[in-house]
């Protein structure tokens, strides 16, 4: 009876640790707790973290508690802070793309990253062209450097989705600054909304990239620890898909007013 009364005792820190146990082994059994008491242990932790798999699987409709595993307790199974670095990435290229494209007014340096396909490879138009500012409504793309580029760089503005209709003039490339009209405006949401859309299917990638890893251990630690895990990644996904949205929110705000 004393020995039962000392293994109930030491429930309470097993089911504490119960979400780890599964990465490390459960713990040992406490002193004088005997292996057929620990096996009942071992039952009600299994029990409680079975029981709360499915009440939330049947609790979709409701707020669910987080999941937040230590990184270090699973960086045999993943690196999270690395899938975490991944998906932060994509926020940064949509962040970057909104900079660089999307903007009510043309900038010279909105054409600086314009991808050239010319014969010897793909590269930027700032490294092809000298590219400035004659007035607000006219920017102006020197070629003389690569004279032979000049019909390739004037179809990679035309192509960038960013609504400009250059014309050629020899090595010189006149692009017309659009009109802050209100269809131009409209027009600008929609490739933001366009951009997003691009940029949630990259982080799904990195999601399911991440949950395909994880599964690959499923022969080696329990289903516990994988369940937990791919909920922890399909979290970190959920949070940073919000976070896009809040970008294309500000974004649209910005663009029509």
């Amino acid at each position: 009876m004393a020995m039962a009364l000392r293994c109930f005792h030491h429930l309470p820190l097993l089911l504490y640790r119960s979400s780890f146990a599964m990465i490390r082994g459960l713990p040992q059994a406490p002193a004088g707790c005997s292996a057929l008491l620990l096996d009942g242990c071992r039952q009600c932790v299994h029990q409680v973290l079975l029981t709360r798999q499915l009440a939330t699987k049947k609790d979709k409709g409701k707020s669910q508690a987080k999941v937040n595993i230590s990184a270090a307790l699973v960086e045999d199974i993943i690196n999270l802070e690395e899938t975490n670095e991944d998906m932060q990435a994509v926020v940064e290229a949509l962040k970057e793309d909104f900079s660089r494209n999307i903007s009510v007014r043309t900038s010279p340096g909105a054409l600086d990253h314009i991808i050239v396909m010319t014969q010897e490879g793909k590269f930027p138009l700032n490294q092809l062209g000298q590219i400035s500012q004659k007035s607000p409504q006219l920017i102006i793309v020197n070629m003389t450097s690569f004279p032979e580029s000049t019909a390739a760089a004037l179809k990679a503005i035309r192509d960038s989705g960013m609504n400009l209709n250059p014309e050629m003039d020899g090595t010189i490339i006149r692009v017309p600054v659009p009109k802050v009209t209100r269809e131009h405006r409209e027009s600008l949401a929609k490739l933001a909304k366009q951009s997003t859309n691009k940029s949630k299917e990259a982080l799904r990638k990195v999601r399911s990239k991440s949950i395909n890893q994880v599964k690959k251990f499923k022969s080696k630690v329990s289903e516990d620890t994988i369940w937990l895990l791919e909920k922890q990644i399909q979290q970190m996904a959920d949070s940073t898909a919000a976070e896009m949205d809040k970008l294309l929110a500000a974004k649209t705000k910005e663009l029509l007013g």
